[in-house]
């Protein structure tokens, strides 16, 4: 399980990787993003996130500042006073949510299994790595707290925050 959990982890870099240079640049995050959001993600925005994690300074990602992306979202980063941590983690948070759920508006969103197939096979479409139906609802139901086959916001925050 934690073999294919750091397969999956390096399948999404490697598709956010999109040079295939070993490294994430804030053009390739806002290009990911965008293709995943379905809306324009401004550059400023892109290096932003990208600032937030990049701990040796040079403007990229690597695998591991990259998987420390969703610790980052979960935890607010490392500085800042806890109002705002905890702000700059709901907007990350909310947005990484909105990736992979299905239409529905801001209260109706859900993450369903084939919404999560969806975001999924468009991060991983360079790999020969697809999930299929049953192994996302595999995963959505280790943290589908309310036993509906889906996953709220609520449950997509103790998620990541359980994963951090």
């Amino acid at each position: 399980m934690v073999a294919k959990a750091v397969l999956q982890a390096s399948s999404v870099f490697a598709a956010f990787d999109k040079d295939g240079d070993g490294k994430v640049s804030a053009a390739e995050l806002r290009g990911s993003m965008t293709v995943a959001l379905g809306e324009d993600v401004s550059e400023e925005e892109a290096a932003a996130i990208l600032a937030t994690v990049d701990a040796d300074g040079d403007g990229l990602l690597d695998q591991e500042e990259f998987s420390k992306l969703g610790a980052a979202a979960s935890h607010g980063g490392a500085h800042g006073d806890e109002a705002g941590d905890d702000e700059v983690r709901r907007r990350c948070l909310k947005e990484a949510f909105t990736m992979y759920a299905a239409e529905g508006g801001d209260e109706g969103a859900r993450i369903t299994p084939a919404s999560l197939m969806r975001m999924l096979g468009k991060l991983l479409e360079s790999s020969a790595e697809k999930m299929e139906l049953e192994e996302c609802r595999a995963m959505i139901c280790r943290f589908d707290l309310d036993g509906d086959g889906v996953l709220s916001f609520d449950e997509f925050m103790v998620m990541m925050m359980g994963n951090a």
